[in-house]
């Protein structure tokens, strides 16, 4: 992910403690900074990382009025004059804040990265695209689940069409045809049944992701923390104390846009009143959007500031694709022959080479990477027999609803006939 990606930017004043004078320009935040730069002369006279602040406060005095303070190390930094207003400013500046204390990318993660070897950054890699597959294979359990119900209602309805031909057979015949009180006794035990199945799969169905969040409501200049939450079949937004605020059924989402890799949009359209929207803005919100991209493929718009991150995402640094399992397969093969070289030299230019040549995966790391690759070979095997299950389901249900259809205009012509 870029650092120097801007998630927001707020026009204020600052107080330039040398001069003793306020400046107008912009703070500016993005993923690992907070930044100001003064709007007459364009000098970047704040920058510094999120880590290294102690404390945000909202503040004022008899000179200073609606301020924000931020204590970096023993240098206090004033803002005034913020807009929309200080509270907004204020709610995402500590979200970022607290999230990039809470990650492992907070104070001191700079000289652990410096540290970790090429065998972690596999491993870490491969554990982030074990989560994915799981978050997958939670998806198509979900939408498997959805396929059985439909086809227990296309069978409920095929009965209901056997009992239905059976009655126009019944009307159809001459008045002395002797059998009579058995047809009019039709199996209707069925139908309380199909809204239970369908409430227990609702009661049942599992947490996908749940991440915090601050939240706009439509055009609203306020903003408010809270959570959001992914599930299978939609998604929900709650605020801090877990009241649901709305939840968003796979059906009502009209569309989700991703203005930045840390900010969406979603929206549902309705005719002769206002739409319902939400924009969510979080630091975490880049472990989400992969999820929302599989959910709503086909609703899902990447917007200008976001492209970036999407060809970020389907980089081999970033991507389950084939580079990732030849490198850790070609890692582990230079762990098994610490005498050959990492890997195959093709297609590979000699920095390459040397670079792999001097990076070295230890015994534990290998034993762990193969670990994560028999768990991935497992859960892709498992998704990929579900999706070939559900490709057999769909064909199944095309008959079935080509089927019923024809049974349905037959049975009009026939009713047409009685009438």
């Amino acid at each position: 992910m870029n650092e120097d990606i801007r998630i927001h930017s707020w026009p204020c004043s600052y107080y330039l403690d040398t001069n003793k004078q306020w400046v107008s320009g912009r703070l500016s935040l993005t993923p690992v900074a907070i930044k100001f730069t003064a709007d007459k002369t364009g000098e970047l006279l704040v920058n510094f990382h999120l880590s290294s602040i102690g404390e945000i406060k909202k503040e004022s005095s008899n000179l200073i009025f609606s301020s924000l303070t931020i204590l970096e190390k023993n240098t206090k930094h004033w803002f005034s004059s913020l807009q929309p207003n200080r509270n907004v400013v204020f709610n995402i500046l500590e979200h970022f804040w607290r999230e990039q204390l809470l990650s492992s990318q907070g104070a001191g993660a700079e000289a652990a990265a410096l540290q970790s070897t090429k065998g972690k950054e596999l491993t870490g890699l491969l554990t982030g695209s074990q989560k994915r597959l799981e978050d997958t294979a939670k998806v198509l359990h979900y939408q498997g689940e959805q396929f059985d119900n439909i086809m227990k209602g296309l069978n409920k309805i095929e009965g209901d069409m056997d009992v239905a031909d059976r009655l126009l057979t019944e009307l159809e015949s001459p008045s002395w045809w002797p059998f009579s009180s058995k047809l009019w006794k039709a199996p209707l035990e069925t139908k309380p049944k199909e809204t239970s199945t369908v409430s227990d799969s609702k009661n049942q169905e599992g947490i996908i992701i749940r991440i915090p969040v601050i939240i706009t409501h439509r055009t609203d200049s306020n903003v408010k923390p809270g959570k959001l939450t992914l599930f299978a079949s939609g998604l929900e937004i709650s605020d801090c104390n877990s009241q649901v605020i709305h939840r968003f059924e796979s059906k009502d989402v009209d569309d989700i846009r991703v203005h930045t890799p840390y900010e969406i949009s979603v929206r549902q359209r309705f005719i002769g009143k206002p739409d319902t929207s939400y924009r969510l803005l979080s630091a975490k919100m880049p472990e989400a959007i992969p999820i929302l991209e599989m959910q709503f493929s086909k609703k899902i718009q990447f917007l200008e500031d976001a492209l970036g991150f999407v060809g970020a995402r389907k980089s081999p640094q970033v991507d389950l694709g084939t580079s990732i399992w030849q490198a850790a397969t070609g890692l582990l093969g230079g762990v098994a022959q610490p005498g050959s070289p990492v890997g195959g030299r093709e297609g590979m230019d000699n920095d390459q080479v040397q670079l792999q040549k001097q990076e070295k995966v230890s015994q534990e790391e290998a034993k762990e990477l193969k670990q994560i690759l028999k768990k991935l070979k497992g859960l892709a095997l498992e998704a990929e027999a579900e999706l070939e299950r559900q490709d057999e389901a769909l064909d199944s249900i095309t008959t079935s609803v080509d089927r019923a259809t024809l049974n349905i205009d037959k049975q009009n012509r026939r009713i047409k006939k009685l009438t």
